[in-house]
């Protein structure tokens, strides 16, 4: 089958990519295709001037200043924490910022986790979780003799349900789960796993970093009890992410780290801890990319998320046929259900000797197991080729890749 290109792209591309200045420069004299966006995204105007701004114009720490800058820097970041939180459709005081999706399950395996999981308790995970949906929950199973259960895949990279259902008992505390696979792009059905976790009186934790930057997430409408996500996924700065927890699990918690600000008061004989969200914010966080993860929010949702989730799955669709003409080209992940990763391989050729001749011709995808070495194992291979697409990305740049892998190919075979 000839990939044929859309005529009719949703967004106007175009105009979008003027927004990201990184995009207009060339590597090894050519023009730069950035195909590597579920490892991290590239930053809009929106997010680079407001973190400008926030330099050059209230520099200040936060909450604890009556002065002129201290106040303004309280009102951007708390107002970006309002963004979030309405994005969500979540409450201001069930969204703590945190560094990223890393530091939300930590926080939630080192609290929650330690307060409730006991001996011969269970935490469900599944076979295509990244290391830090998979590390931490085994640190807590290890700490309080837990069991950890994993929910396995089939060929297409799609989660057993069935299999999943028989692994629930009332033996399960918490349920671990992507809602969007980093190295396969599979959607996993996440209303559903969360409604057959809560029959069992479980908790499900959503880790929503590849989820946040192509979809619209609802935390109502799922039900989940906490999610995660990093804001470098989504269009802002490293070191930046939130933890969404319903208040009043949120409240049952103890906090995961001492220090300022997390509390009401302290004598050397007793500490009193602060109300929600502070409770799980001490010390003096990273206010800058707070406030621009809200300008980040702001400008995808000003394109619109739908829009987004329409172009990329056009970009899917064209990249899956295009790559698919490729010999000897096999794409690992073909779920019926997809966000736009393609992850392949190419007979006889190592990941990472494609990925540095493609490097050569200015085109950026991540090579090796993506942070999901289990994942990898279930698939008997090392790991994959990776060209995970965002709505600035073009067919002309599917082209390309394809064109450049063909060249690759005839240099390495």
């Amino acid at each position: 089958m000839i990939a044929e290109k859309i005529t009719v792209p949703v967004l106007d591309v175009e105009q979008i990519r003027k927004d990201f200045p990184i995009l207009h420069q060339s590597v090894r004299d050519k023009p730069l295709i950035y195909l590597d966006n579920a490892a991290t995204s590239q930053k809009p105007l929106a997010v680079i001037d407001t973190i400008d701004d926030y330099y050059e114009r209230y520099n200040s720490n936060i909450h604890r200043g009556a002065h002129h800058l201290a106040q303004l820097a309280t009102e951007a970041y708390e107002n970006a924490r309002t963004i979030i939180a309405e994005h969500l459709n979540a409450g201001e005081k069930e969204i703590n910022f945190v560094r990223g999706t890393t530091e939300a399950v930590n926080l939630v395996a080192s609290t929650y986790g330690r307060k409730f999981v006991h001996a011969g308790d269970e935490i469900i995970i599944s076979t295509m979780e990244h290391h830090s949906n998979i590390v931490p929950w085994q640190m807590l199973c290890e700490e309080k003799g837990a069991v950890l259960k994993v929910i396995p895949i089939n060929e297409a990279g799609e989660i057993i349900f069935e299999e999943y259902l028989k692994l629930l008992s009332a033996k399960t505390k918490i349920v671990s789960i992507a809602y969007i696979s980093n190295a396969l792009g599979t959607i996993n059905p996440v209303k559903e796993i969360i409604q057959q976790a809560h029959k069992v009186g479980a908790v499900v934790f959503i880790d929503g970093a590849q989820a946040l930057p192509h979809k619209k997430v609802n935390v109502k409408e799922l039900d989940c009890d906490f999610l995660g996500f990093s804001g470098h996924k989504v269009f802002a700065a490293t070191g930046i992410g939130v933890l969404y927890g319903k208040a009043a699990l949120l409240e049952q918690m103890p906090p995961y780290m001492g220090g300022g600000e997390m509390i009401k008061t302290v004598t050397f004989q007793k500490t009193t801890y602060n109300e929600l969200p502070y409770k799980f914010e001490a010390g003096t966080p990273h206010i800058e990319g707070g406030i621009a993860l809200g300008a980040a929010i702001n400008y995808m949702n000003n394109i619109g998320l739908d829009k987004i989730t329409a172009y990329e799955q056009q970009l899917l669709d064209y990249g899956t046929q295009k790559l698919l003409e490729i010999e000897d080209l096999k794409i690992i992940g073909t779920a019926a259900h997809k966000s736009s990763v393609l992850s392949f391989l190419i007979k006889d050729i190592h990941p990472y000797d494609l990925g540095v001749l493609l490097n050569e011709q200015g085109i950026a995808i991540r090579t090796g197991h993506h942070c999901c070495q289990p994942l990898m194992d279930n698939f008997g291979i090392e790991g994959t080729c990776r060209a995970s697409l965002a709505f600035y990305n073009t067919f002309e740049e599917i082209d390309a890749l394809a064109k450049a892998i063909n060249k690759a190919v005839t240099i390495l075979k």
